[in-house]
């Protein structure tokens, strides 16, 4: 396998820069507060529509919007480092050290090619989208995010139910 297809592995699509800028309001969207504050912050949390736990962090410039709490066990992403892996920007769960791509909701994890040869020759590759990620929107200084309503089931989108908010310590 060439390198060049190693590192297309990890990710399937282009990416494109995930804050887009408008002069009103997308509709359906939900103001999260000014962006001078989230830049400030780093990272903030709110509860979107009385229904989704969404993380939106500021990082290199760009504006991200995710479900707050991690695919895998329900980590608070908030407190994740951010990284690079095999190029693309990762946010780190701070519980198990599962690696999401800020871009596309990927989970990422470290494949061997042949676990009995020595050294070991290890890639990033993908396990898929595992995290729902949101649109996020700039208007006049103002942070939007739309939520990503996609009929398909995302593993993130356990940890959005009621049942999980009231067990949840």
């Amino acid at each position: 396998m060439s390198s060049e297809e190693d590192s297309s592995q990890a990710s399937s699509s282009s990416v494109s820069p995930p804050t887009s800028s408008f002069s009103s309001p997308p509709p359906v969207s939900h103001f999260i507060g000014r962006k001078e504050d989230i830049v400030r912050a780093g990272r903030v949390t709110q509860l979107v529509n009385g229904c989704r736990d969404v993380l939106v962090l500021h990082h290199q410039g760009q504006l991200y919007a995710m479900d707050k709490h991690c695919y895998h066990a329900g980590g608070a992403l908030q407190n994740g480092d951010i990284e690079e892996f095999n190029g693309l920007l990762c946010i780190v769960c701070p519980w198990h050290k599962y690696k999401i791509t800020l871009a596309e909701g990927e989970g990422l994890y470290q494949a061997v090619d042949n676990p009995t040869a020595r050294p070991l020759r290890t890639h990033w590759r993908s396990k898929g989208v595992k995290q729902r990620i949101h649109k996020v929107a700039e208007v006049n200084g103002d942070v939007y995010v739309t939520l990503n309503d996609s009929g398909e089931a995302i593993e993130s989108d356990v940890y959005q139910t009621e049942k999980y908010r009231t067990i949840r310590p």
